[in-house]
């Protein structure tokens, strides 16, 4: 058993799990450069793996990491699939264009996300943006890819998927009586972001539930913080200062930054990579991971039964499709 701490890197990973990379296929959303989702794209990259696809909303940002991609190895295929996970017609289109690219998928990682919109936003489908994005899209490009998965299965016996989230989901449960906020009347930007991040964890469990006798198993990745992403650019170190009143409002427990507060760009691929690679957690699965390993949160509205049956029959009811396994 490999065994990683919280300073592990993604050559840590990937160099130790080379055999689980090598002639696989890898779908990643949101690896436009940069992001986690592009470390961990290049990073595969490596050690040969037949194919990796990166469905993302901007063309512009993930030409990069296909060039660095073709650079370190140009037999590897490389493919970009344009979605906007927050237009239910944009998943769907581009569920069949990946499906048509790579029929048979042996990792799903749901890297794409936002964090912290200050102001109430709603897509096209009148959903709140932060579970739009970060939910509601990737449970519907989740269940319409999940044939290539079982594809996946039949050739090498398992196929994952993994859901990036945050220790920010203890910031907030999902508010299954007004999960958008009464139109926005009662948003909050820090609310918004742990219901989200709850609910990532949730379709995890809900997902490995529903398919691990098929072979199909799910875990939820918590990489860490790193401010190069990009992705609370937007935000003031004043704004972070709502987190810890808003989590004592809404779950009544202190939220405390785990350890260590930053990684480096290379350390903040390496949980999302030891999720998609170790070859033992599919049969720990589901499961919560955190600085390298699996961790229980102390959180428990993120893995009791009843809200797993609750978000699954809420996320069907707003992409108005029925995914019975």
């Amino acid at each position: 058993m490999v065994v990683f701490d919280a300073s592990a890197t993604s050559e840590d990973v990937t160099g130790a799990f080379s055999t689980q990379i090598r002639g696989r296929t890898f779908v990643i959303t949101g690896a436009g450069q940069p992001s986690i989702g592009s470390k961990i794209a290049t990073s595969l990259a490596k050690f040969a793996p037949a194919h990796i696809l990166i469905a993302s909303r901007t063309a512009k940002k993930v030409e990069p990491v296909l060039q660095e991609i073709k650079e370190i190895d140009p037999s590897v295929k490389a493919t970009f699939v344009q979605v906007d996970l927050s237009d239910h017609d944009s998943v769907r289109q581009a569920a069949n264009e990946i499906l048509a690219a790579a029929p048979k998928i042996d990792v799903l990682i749901n890297s794409a996300g936002i964090m912290g919109l200050k102001e109430f936003t709603v897509d096209k489908q009148g959903i709140e943006m932060q579970f739009s994005a970060n939910h509601v899209g990737h449970f519907l490009l989740t269940n319409l890819l999940v044939p290539a998965l079982l594809a996946g299965v039949a050739e090498a016996g398992n196929a994952r998927v993994v859901n990036l989230t945050s220790s920010g989901h203890r910031i907030s449960p999902v508010r299954f009586e007004d999960w958008n906020y009464s139109g926005g009347k009662e948003y909050d930007l820090w609310t918004g972001y742990g219901q989200a991040k709850s609910a990532n964890i949730l379709f995890a469990y809900g997902l490995t539930k529903k398919l691990k006798a098929r072979g199909i198993t799910s875990t939820a990745a918590h990489p860490g913080y790193n401010a190069d992403t990009k992705l609370g650019a937007h935000l003031t170190w004043d704004d972070y200062d709502g987190v810890f009143p808003t989590a004592k409002k809404n779950t009544g427990l202190d939220f405390t930054f785990e350890e260590p507060r930053f990684k480096t760009y290379t350390q903040i691929a390496a949980t999302p990579l030891i999720a998609a690679l170790d070859p033992e957690l599919p049969a720990k699965s589901p499961a919560y991971l955190q600085n390298s390993e699996i961790t229980e949160t102390p959180a428990e509205y993120v893995r009791d039964d009843e809200s797993v049956e609750k978000l699954w029959n809420l996320s069907e009811e707003l992409v108005g499709q029925k995914f019975d396994y």
